[in-house]
This record gives structure tokens, C-alpha cells and sequence, in this order.
């Protein structure tokens, strides 16, 4: 995914709007801020680690580094037997980390205010789950907290609006 593209865009009579990925872990869709990702890949070879949590699947060399990859089913506690079938990279700082989902659904341009008001994507999550990804990485857990998730409804008229008219 291009560096050049804008987290944030102005949209023709409306307000300031936020560019989001959209991605899908089983029943969930999930926004991850534009700005905090990297690319979006196949999933990569990697090497599990014992004594880590649950949702970390272990490491994988993207890009000539080391990259913990995050079960992002699991973190949610939304596992699945789903395939994990992409790699959404996020800058963490000055580091990356992997996150595995089922499918990148693409790039939305979505009204700043309309992406406040949905749900945090760890909003469901239980509080020692909060505490092992901060405890992991203190800036993964900031992208996991910008990040939202899509109730049905909101994804269903997201999809009405972008869908070819007959």
C-alpha cells in the first residue's frame, strides 16, 4: 500500500473524513486507522513462541525484520476455524507488528465524526486481554484502541453505498 496515501481526506460537502481499512475476523469488521498501516500481505512462514500470549501466533521476518504476528480472531475473542488468508502490517512506533486476518475487505473514506461514534475495537475485550497486549507493546495497544469495529448495521449500509447501482 502506497506511503502516499492520506489517513485523512476531505470529502465534497462534508465534513473532515478519515481514510480506514476495512478487514474482517470472522463475524467481525474491523477500521483500522489508514495512517498506522503499513501493507496488507499473504500470510508469511513464521516461527511460534513458547510463555507468550494466546493471541500471539509467534514471529515472522517481513521485510528483513522480526514481526510478532497477532491472531486478531483471537485477540477478540472471536476465534474461529475461519483461514487466516492476509497479514495487515502496523507501524507500532518504530517497529511494525502483523495483524492475522480472515480478509482485507479494502480502503473506506468514512466521515471523521460517523468513525468516532463506533464501537472501540477492544471496547468487548476483557480487561486482563487489554493488560497482555500492553504489557506486550504499549503502541500496538494504541492501534488496537484507535481502531473500530463495524456493527452490522453500519457495514451493511457502508456496503449499500459503495455497491454498483443496477
Amino acid at each position: 500500500m502506497p506511503a502516499s496515501i492520506s489517513a485523512r481526506v476531505e470529502g465534497p460537502n462534508s465534513g473532515q473524513r478519515q481514510a480506514v481499512l476495512l478487514c474482517q475476523v470472522g463475524s467481525i469488521v474491523c477500521a483500522l486507522p489508514l495512517a498506522l498501516v503499513s501493507e496488507t500481505l499473504r500470510p508469511l512462514p513464521f516461527e511460534a513462541l513458547s510463555g507468550t500470549a494466546p493471541f500471539v501466533d509467534g514471529v515472522s521476518i517481513i521485510r528483513g525484520a522480526p514481526v510478532p504476528i497477532v491472531d486478531l480472531a483471537r485477540l477478540l475473542g472471536n476465534d474461529t476455524d475461519e483461514a487466516r488468508t492476509r497479514l495487515v502490517v502496523v507501524r507500532v512506533g518504530e517497529r511494525s507488528a502483523a495483524l492475522s486476518v480472515a480478509r482485507v475487505i479494502g480502503v473506506r473514506s468514512l466521515e471523521s465524526g460517523a468513525v468516532s461514534e463506533l464501537p472501540p475495537l477492544l471496547g468487548g475485550a476483557s480487561a486482563e486481554v487489554v493488560s497482555a497486549v500492553g504489557s506486550l507493546d504499549a503502541r500496538l495497544l494504541f492501534v488496537l484502541e484507535t481502531s473500530r469495529m463495524l456493527p452490522d448495521a453500519s457495514w451493511a449500509s457502508l456496503e449499500a453505498a459503495v455497491s454498483p447501482r443496477d
